[in-house]
């Protein structure tokens, strides 16, 4: 049985994520989360929001993933965000990312927004992906 497409690219992702000194050093330790514990200090990545909808052909399953990976950070307006999200983006997009138990065809950059929250406290970017993959 083959694992979850979602949860095959969210391994290969924070695998190529955590590889990178220049990200690394600029969260600080692997913060690099699904859901960010209590107390998490910012700057953080989070792996939020996925979609998935079949992709198969007659020859093989496939999935479409729409996800948002989500930067969160607490300085003053959103540079420090934005600069983190570029960096995701350039690892991210169009990677050859080796997933267990699928392969990837396609991972690109659609759009990213920016948001405030908690009165102003945290400045968020969320990156959207679409990923096409298809199961071994």
């Amino acid at each position: 049985m083959t694992n979850s497409p979602i949860i095959a690219l969210r391994k290969a992702i924070r695998v190529r994520l955590s590889a990178d000194s220049a990200l690394v050093a600029a969260l600080g330790a692997a913060k690099i989360y699904d859901e960010a514990p209590r107390g998490a200090a910012a700057p953080y990545v989070l792996l939020s929001e996925a979609r998935l909808r079949d992709w198969s052909t007659s020859d093989s399953r496939g999935a479409e993933q729409l996800l948002t990976i989500t930067v969160v950070s607490i300085e003053r307006g959103t540079a420090e965000a934005l600069t983190l999200g570029d960096r995701i983006v350039a690892l991210l997009d169009e990677a050859p990312l080796a997933l267990e138990g699928h392969v990837l065809i396609d991972l690109r950059h659609q759009g990213s927004e920016t948001r405030r929250e908690q009165n102003g406290r945290f400045a968020r970017v969320d990156l959207r992906f679409r990923a096409t993959t298809e199961a071994r």
